[in-house]
């Protein structure tokens, strides 16, 4: 059963985004008060990282929940989840670039080249850009097909991000290995719906292009 749209709208939206918000909000409530720890540069980058982690993996469980319980509404929230992924991982991006690396390209460029942890996590970072950018009603309807091309690169945030905590992580895996299996449920349940899309986009390609062929041999 669907609750009202007027609840969801003014209800349970609210109460989603304060959720998300809320480990934001206690980092910076932290910082006012020098409540960060020992660290603060790298109790920011942690918690921005894994929050922004978290919540991509709760992204990508919206589509197998509702299908699994047949609860459609959930689906008006994976657009603000994703958004709050990528606000995340931004700042986690971002705390390192200035705080850490001093906003100097050349130390940001050597880092990049040097830590392969570090690789995969700028590389996701702007895998996630562009799926950003396209995430209103307007892109999904001016991109068509192709919009749901591009936002399966979320799966290959998704792996980056875990890959890059995985290696990020030098003790304790538990944490990082529990969000891999996470992920790999969820690619597990996903993978019978994305291998028929992929069916599917490659039989609408060859249509294409077989109709561009005959237009252009047309007299």
């Amino acid at each position: 059963m669907n609750p009202p749209v007027p609840v969801l709208r003014f209800v349970a939206k609210p109460v989603v985004f304060v959720a998300c918000l809320l480990p934001f909000a206690l980092l910076f409530h932290g910082a006012l008060i020098g409540d960060l720890g020992a660290n603060p540069v790298e109790r920011v980058t942690d918690v921005t990282g894994e929050w922004g982690l978290r919540l991509l993996l709760l992204t990508l469980a919206v589509t197998p929940l509702r299908r699994l319980t047949g609860w459609t509404w959930l689906q008006r929230f994976r657009r603000m989840l994703g958004l709050f992924v990528f606000f995340y991982i931004s700042l986690h991006f971002l705390t390192w670039a200035w705080l850490d690396q001093e906003l100097s390209l050349a130390r940001i460029f050597e880092d990049i080249a040097k830590r392969p942890y570090v690789t995969v996590g700028f590389t996701a970072w702007l895998l996630l850009v562009p799926l950003a950018l396209t995430s209103t009603r307007g892109m999904m309807r001016r991109l068509g097909r192709r919009w749901q091309r591009l936002h399966r690169l979320v799966y290959v945030v998704a792996a980056l991000g875990v890959l890059h905590y995985l290696w990020l992580v030098k003790a304790d895996l538990l944490e990082p290995l529990v969000y891999a299996l996470l992920l790999a449920v969820l690619l597990v349940s996903r993978w019978p719906s994305l291998f028929s899309r992929f069916r599917s986009d490659r039989r609408a390609d060859k249509a294409s292009a077989r109709d561009s062929a005959a237009t252009t041999s047309s007299p």
